[in-house]
């Protein structure tokens, strides 16, 4: 793909991940400072349009990406943008007093949710027991409700989903020590393919003891989440080194 298609192809993602309104290409040319014309954006698009990266939802509309096009924008995320200073802090800050790794993990879920505006998951093993064993601490259902219009008919079956955790739990348990993202018709589970998923691993430098994320639309802030799941799961793998 040339820089300039997917410098578009980023523009449409962020439009409409703030508006969610479909993107046209005059919004592109006003907003994003491409240094190119709307003729020439609409030209661009087309060919997107072609390769399955963005669909236009309705007649004489913008365009919306799909999910293929979201997989994209991923993927050319060349790194996990960082948190601010002051990002790291509040977190730190919030997670601090926590006393135990039940709590400071049940903590990660609010503050997760509360970073993102998605639904945040995390599971921790069991306290006490060694027969392999999780818990799962759900923050941020209500979020979904924000949501209702990207998810339509599939909300009920989403939160059954998020009630039943057992589809969750085994996508967690899956985490690896990166950052991945699971998105829409990715999702195995045919309740959650309205619904991307970011998961983390968490624990020591050699030994894994949980995963945590966030769940939201597939129209979400990739890179906000991807830095807010990182930074937090950096965080809870220090304090279980300090604690070891």
């Amino acid at each position: 793909m040339s820089s300039r298609r997917l410098e578009i192809l980023r523009a449409i993602v962020d439009e409409y991940v703030a508006t969610q309104e479909p993107v046209g290409s005059k919004a592109i040319a006003e907003r994003h400072g491409l240094g190119i014309s709307p003729a020439t954006i609409r030209n661009e698009m087309a060919v997107l349009e072609d390769e399955g990266l963005i669909t236009q939802p309705h007649t004489s509309a913008g365009r919306i990406p799909t999910d293929r096009g979201y997989r994209v924008f991923v993927d050319k995320l060349a790194t996990v943008k960082p948190l601010s200073s002051a990002e790291r802090r509040a977190i730190e800050t919030f997670l601090e007093g926590a006393s135990d790794l039940e709590e400071l993990l049940r903590k990660s879920a609010k503050l997760l949710a509360d970073i993102t505006k998605q639904v945040a998951v995390v599971t921790y093993p069991i306290l006490g027991e060694q027969n392999g064993r999780d818990k799962m601490a759900i923050s941020g259902t209500a979020n979904l409700a924000r949501s209702a219009e990207d998810l339509g008919l599939t909300l009920s079956p989403i939160l059954e989903a998020l009630e039943e955790q057992v589809v969750l739990m085994k996508l967690l348990n899956e985490a690896h020590s990166t950052v991945h993202v699971r998105i829409g018709s990715e999702q195995i589970d045919t309740n959650l393919q309205t619904t991307s998923l970011v998961t983390v691993g968490y624990g020591l430098s050699d030994s894994q003891l949980g995963g945590l994320g966030v769940m939201g639309p597939t129209r979400m802030d990739y890179a906000g989440s991807m830095a807010a799941v990182d930074a937090v799961a950096r965080y809870v793998g220090r304090f279980i080194s300090e604690g070891a």
